[in-house]
């Protein structure tokens, strides 16, 4: 138990110093055994995990940032909605999944150290979220069965600092891509950043992973525009770029979460005109989808301007022509220019398309960040601060992902529609690279997927029905899709995107198989990037205390 006199006051204190810590002695003397006692005393696994934590949490608060305000247990009546509130994906949100014992809603960086060193001094597992998107939800659900863990949520440190003089930008991790996307617009018109689409996915996991956008041709992914961060490592310290080294820089762009906690990325901002142009426009087999594709696959990566980017999605639809089930292709567009110029590219290299005036439609950056979001034109763009995720992004999920190499042919996309059309519910999406992303060199980050790739797929299953039995049928569906795509994605390894996680590349159980188990996934996600994270995961972090399902391993033997 911690006694009123742990505190050891420093020679050079003032006094107002002392008596704030003797006030937090007193704190953590009254409100320890209050904290405790709202932890089951039934005899359980978690029970010595919490009691542990809590008291170790409470010995490492600061007197000016209580950690006792941050601290959600399962007793708590705000428990459920603080960890619900960023829960994306139903699948992992049901009665049976696992719930962590504990939640650190981070208020200051004292917080994330003191959250660091308890799980590492108690051995406790310790989830780290920002906005929750994470595909398999292993920001906050353990997969490894009877784990006790806790999470340390970061969704309150969300400070932007945009300085156009400089052209930089100081983001926490805690942050929304839509809150990034606001803030800069609010001090310019003319400066943006290469984020994602989707509004309320946080800064700190997908920049983590690589985050990609509609501007990726032209300025690459999130992570290949990062020139600093703030990282809290695995002894509790506070590191900037210079501070932490370049091995450790590079493994924290692109790598994923298995190097520290990320407080806060510095940005490159980049140039923008002050209008962009958009269009959206979908088209069925009847109405010539097929040839269409063919003319985007040859030009959509290596022949249009760097600063147009178009996405193909196809889906399966009732013909509103025969009846019976069909493909819809929408092809989704963003020029970092006029609508003059853009007839004009889509005139000439994409005519059988036929975009017409209409079609097009101008506006600004931030507002198309909406549009690609599926928000009506007009719609407000202060509608980007709305955490709140869209509902119909609130559903049971899966994805995978692939990348093409080589031009499917007519027949192969034939006959993937026609497997599409027997399965039904699945949607695949296509977002050519080319540009930027071939010209940055594999190992200048850990994402490695740059030149001889024409585009990335995306394999996305949405499904309403409850229950394992619903989502195993559906899981299965997704798998097969993947299956029956082999022949026509990359090989050796068959490559995959982290932002797109996916447990069915291998679960790491973090035992003495880890760094085998590690290797399945890992050469995926990274190809030969990944022998280099393990090297410097093991000289960062040799205990491995940063860890989920799918993180670097060290190097056998190391702990």
């Amino acid at each position: 138990m911690v006694t009123l006199g742990y505190l050891r006051l420093r020679s050079r204190q003032t006094n107002k110093e002392a008596l704030a810590n003797m006030w937090l002695s007193f704190r953590i003397a009254i409100l320890l055994p209050l904290f405790l006692s709202t932890i089951s005393l039934s005899a359980s696994p978690e029970k010595p995990n919490a009691e542990a934590l809590l008291e170790c949490l409470m010995s490492h608060s600061q007197p000016f940032h209580p950690i006792s305000t941050a601290i959600y247990t399962p007793k708590n009546s705000s428990y459920l909605t603080v960890l619900e509130a960023y829960i994306r994906d139903l699948r992992f949100n049901t009665s049976s999944t696992p719930k962590p014992f504990l939640i650190v809603t981070a208020l200051h960086e004292s917080h994330i150290q003191a959250s660091v060193l308890c799980a590492r001094k108690k051995d406790v597992v310790m989830k780290i979220r920002s906005g929750g998107h994470d595909f398999e939800g292993l920001s906050y659900v353990s997969r490894i069965p009877h784990v006790p863990f806790f999470v340390l949520d970061m969704f309150n440190l969300r400070s932007i600092d945009a300085n156009i003089e400089e052209e930089t930008a100081w983001v926490q991790a805690g942050a929304t891509l839509g809150e990034v996307c606001y803030a800069i617009s609010q001090k310019s018109k003319t400066h943006g950043f290469p984020v994602g689409v989707c509004p309320t996915v946080g800064v700190g996991g997908t920049i983590a992973a690589g985050g990609y956008g509609n501007m990726m041709r032209k300025y690459g992914l999130s992570t290949d525009n990062i020139i600093d961060a703030q990282v809290v490592d695995v002894n509790g310290r506070l590191l900037n770029r210079q501070t932490m080294g370049e091995d450790l820089f590079w493994a924290i762009r692109g790598g994923g979460a298995s190097f520290g906690v990320i407080l806060a990325y510095k940005v490159k901002l980049i140039r923008i005109p002050e209008t962009v142009t958009v269009f959206k426009i979908s088209r069925t087999i009847e109405q010539n989808a097929l040839d269409i594709i063919l003319q985007w696959q040859d030009v959509a990566t290596n022949k249009l301007p760097h600063e147009l980017f178009i996405r193909l999605t196809m889906n399966v639809i009732n013909s509103t022509v025969t009846g019976t089930k069909t493909i819809n292709a929408t092809f989704r567009a963003l020029l970092l220019g006029n609508s003059q110029r853009l007839l004009s590219i889509m005139n000439e290299s994409l005519p059988l398309l036929g975009v017409q005036q209409s079609d097009c439609h101008e506006m600004s950056w931030a507002e198309s960040v909406l549009f690609w979001t599926d928000f009506p034109l007009g719609t407000p763009v202060n509608t980007l601060l709305n955490r709140t995720a869209q509902s119909m992004y609130i559903t049971h999920k899966k994805r995978k992902s692939d990348y093409v190499k080589t031009p499917i042919s007519r027949d192969g996309l034939q006959s993937i529609w026609d497997k599409m059309i027997e399965l039904e519910v699945i949607q695949l999406t296509f977002n050519p690279y080319g540009g930027r992303m071939a010209e940055i060199p594999e190992s200048e980050i850990p994402f490695p997927h740059r030149a001889g790739n024409l585009y990335k797929v995306q394999y996305a299953t949405n499904w309403n029905k409850k229950g394992n039995k619903a989502a195993e049928h559906y899981l299965n569906l997704t798998r097969e899709l993947y299956a029956y795509m082999t022949p026509f994605v990359s090989k050796n390894p068959r490559e995959a995107f982290l932002n797109y996680r996916d447990l069915d590349l291998g679960i790491n159980y973090q035992g003495k198989k880890s760094y085998y188990e590690g290797m399945k996934y890992g050469i995926k996600y990274f190809k030969n990037n990944f022998y280099r994270l393990v090297k410097i995961k093991t000289t960062v972090d040799p205990h491995n205390l940063f860890k989920n399902e799918q993180s670097i391993p060290t190097l056998p033997n190391t702990h």
